[in-house]
Order: C-alpha cells, then sequence, then structure tokens
C-alpha cells in the first residue's frame, strides 16, 4: 500500500448536512444514501490507492457524479480528513475492547493487531501519522520528526520512527492506547525491548494488502501477521 501525502486545512472538518446552529440537519433519503455510498467508496479508494487518489474515482466507485461528491465534501481535503478521522476512532476502539478483554498482555496485543488488520483501518490512518522518518548515523532524528510517547527502543543508524501527528483528531488517544498495550505486553517480557508504538501501527498499516480477491487477500493477511507477529515476540536469552 502507497500512502501518499496530501494537504490538510487547518479548518475544522465540515460535517455533512450541518444548520447554521451547527446542529446536524436530517438529510432527505437519498442524501443520506448517496452520503453512505461516497463515504463507502472513499474508504475503499483510499484504502487500494492511498490518499492521493483522485476525486473522481471515488464517484466512479460511489456511481455518482463527481459534482455530489463535491456538494458533500467541499474539498478533498475535508473528506480524506473525514475518512481518517472514522478510521482512527475504530482503530482506537479496537485496542480499548483488546485492553479490556484479555487478561494476558500478550493475547491483549496480538488480538488488536489481528481485528485491525482484518477490518483494513489501519490503510486509512492520518497520512501524517503514517510518515515514518529515519534516524540519521549516531541516532539523530530527522529535523522534523518527534518522537511519540511510550517509545524506549535505543536508537540507532537507520531505525524507523513514526512521525507525530500533532493535532490530528483522535491521534492522542490511539497512540496512548495502544502505548498501553505495548508497555504492558513489554513488561511482561513477550514483546522485544526495542519493539514500540510505530512498529506496531507500522505492522497495522501493512499487514493488509490489496488484492482483488477478498479471500486471497484474507488468506495473505492473517499468513503476513503470523509471521510478523513471530518478529515481534521476544526470544529466550
Amino acid at each position: 500500500m502507497h500512502v501518499q501525502d496530501t494537504h490538510w486545512s487547518a479548518a475544522p472538518l465540515a460535517s455533512a448536512g450541518r444548520t447554521g446552529g451547527g446542529r446536524a440537519a436530517p438529510l432527505r433519503v437519498d442524501a443520506q444514501r448517496n452520503l453512505e455510498h461516497v463515504l463507502r467508496a472513499a474508504r475503499e479508494v483510499f484504502g487500494e490507492l492511498g490518499y492521493g487518489a483522485p476525486m473522481e474515482d471515488v464517484a466512479r466507485r460511489a456511481r455518482v457524479g463527481v459534482g455530489t461528491v463535491y456538494r458533500r465534501f467541499p474539498s478533498k481535503d475535508v473528506l480524506v480528513r473525514r475518512i481518517a478521522e472514522e478510521e482512527t476512532a475504530r482503530l482506537t476502539e479496537q485496542a480499548r475492547t483488546a485492553l479490556g478483554q484479555e487478561d494476558e498482555p500478550w493475547s491483549a496485543l496480538s488480538r488488536f493487531l489481528r481485528t485491525s488488520v482484518a477490518s483494513g483501518a489501519g490503510r486509512l490512518l492520518p497520512p501524517q501519522v503514517l510518515r515514518v522518518g529515519v534516524a540519521e548515523e549516531g541516532g539523530a532524528p530527522a529535523t522534523d520528526e518527534v518522537r511519540v510517547p511510550q517509545q524506549r527502543s535505543q536508537a540507532g543508524a537507520g531505525e524507523l520512527r513514526l512521525v507525530d501527528g500533532g493535532d490530528e483528531p483522535g491521534t492522542a488517544a490511539l497512540l496512548d492506547v495502544v502505548g498501553r498495550l505495548v508497555e504492558r505486553a513489554r513488561a511482561a517480557g513477550e514483546l522485544r525491548a526495542d519493539v514500540s508504538v510505530s512498529d506496531v501501527l507500522l505492522v497495522i498499516a501493512t499487514a493488509a494488502p490489496s488484492l482483488p480477491d477478498a479471500a486471497q487477500q484474507a488468506a495473505a493477511s492473517a499468513r503476513l501477521l503470523d509471521i510478523l507477529l513471530e518478529g515481534l515476540r521476544s526470544r529466550p536469552a
């Protein structure tokens, strides 16, 4: 999957169907149906092609005119933000569920990874969160990157580091709860000491390949995730 950066406006997300007073106005049945088609198509198109995919592709997948898409979302930036916010919230809820329902630290982390990869939500995280910087020789970070909390691995040349999502809605909550999953598994001695929150999110983002056949995609994702999970586990000295 290729995640491409796209310009993100500093303006707040324009919610579809809102009145001047800020309350959501009810949509007509056909308008609501079109909105659902557009959102579903956007998840599919951006999940397959990345956020660099044009709005025309979204309109074709939704089987509506591109003007219909722009009436609901005045710019691509607004649509991307809407999808990214929803998928970030979805991942956060999956992490909280795993944290709350699994007593064993490794079971909680692996459950979160399996659920998230199966849902495909990791392919739709905000581009800023998935942009990765490479540590310079000697471990010095790139000038525009900030390490997220709960990452205690020792820096080294060529180490991948996650770029902080900054003010993107929901990002802080996601990093916090995934950080707790990581810390628990590490403290239990079940997770490699050098595995960070960024590594876990990268697994989620890359372990769900987009294949034309749904059965093949599910099988490939499961196989790849099994291999990656083995790579994350600590080994007896």
